[in-house]
């Protein structure tokens, strides 16, 4: 799986990741200390859905074109959606926000976004989308790798005890990111053990997923759920059925959020009767 982003922004899988990304960045923002934000494989930070990449496939209409559509009622959604305008009312009819802009739209002067990306094209594209915010350090370079040098996150003299690393690979490697994922994440849970992490992934055949389901419970995290949004059924190991994501230690009511919105993108986005949500605690904190 080759997952350059610039063909698949504004689908299903972001819809998901995205709600997410913003009910995490509410909660940090809910307490008054400043908070750090590491997005792993950032990507370009922002997308146009006509353009030829996006055209190709034109799988964000069957994503954020017909969420917009529909547009049910939950207070998840309609922050989101909110975000969308905000994005498209700075760059245009067609633009759709990337985690990193979602990240420091919904993140306050105090709090500090470090963005990595590994290619130097989208790099150099990510550096121009924040070159006039201070709060975003853009770094070319490995997001794994990042992990292990910006963790635990500093501001000045200051340790910054809350934050989110968000971790969004594009899969080249299938299932072996998973090992690379699983074995970050244990990492940077000893060094930085007090901070939320969100892993995305994506799902073609679920069964296949066991062994990373029965891994990811043995991380050193309180606790840890999955949330994932099938659109059509989970048979076939040659396309993105749905995504998911693993987030380690969640912050108050984040689980009820998700479980109040996965049905609901369900009925939006999904293409046939399987379709579904789902949200399994894998620990939860004693």
């Amino acid at each position: 799986m080759n997952y350059r982003h610039a063909f698949h922004a504004g689908n299903h899988a972001d819809v998901l990741k995205h709600i997410a990304v913003l009910a995490l960045c509410d909660a940090l923002t809910a307490k008054p200390a400043a908070a750090f934000a590491l997005d792993t494989h950032a990507g370009r930070g922002l997308y146009a859905l006509d353009s030829n990449s996006a055209q190709r496939t034109g799988e964000a209409e069957g994503g954020i074109g017909r969420l917009m559509a529909e547009a049910p009622k939950h207070p998840a959604i309609t922050r989101y959606l909110s975000a969308i305008r905000a994005c498209r009312h700075d760059h245009g009819p067609t633009a759709y926000p990337g985690s990193p802009w979602l990240l420091a739209h919904a993140l306050r002067e105090q709090d500090r976004i470090a963005a990595c990306e590994l290619h130097p094209e989208e790099a150099k594209q990510l550096e121009s989308v924040f070159a006039r915010d201070s709060r975003v350090a853009v770094h070319e370079r490995d997001g794994y790798g990042a992990m292990k040098a910006l963790l635990p996150p500093r501001f000045g003299e200051t340790r910054l005890n809350r934050g989110l690393v968000l971790i969004d690979p594009p899969f080249e490697a299938q299932l072996e990111e998973f090992d690379a994922a699983l074995g970050a994440l244990r990492d940077a849970l000893t060094r930085w053990p007090q901070g939320t992490y969100a892993f995305w992934y994506p799902i073609k055949l679920r069964r296949s997923l066991q062994p990373f389901y029965r891994r990811a419970a043995t991380l050193p995290a309180k606790s840890s759920f999955v949330a994932e949004l099938l659109v059509r059924a989970d048979d076939s190991p040659l396309r993105m059925n749905g995504s998911g994501l693993l987030i380690l230690n969640p912050p108050w009511q984040l689980d009820q959020t998700m479980a109040g919105v996965l049905p609901l993108l369900a009925k939006v986005l999904g293409e046939d009767a399987a379709a579904s949500g789902r949200l399994e605690w894998l620990k939860r904190e004693d």
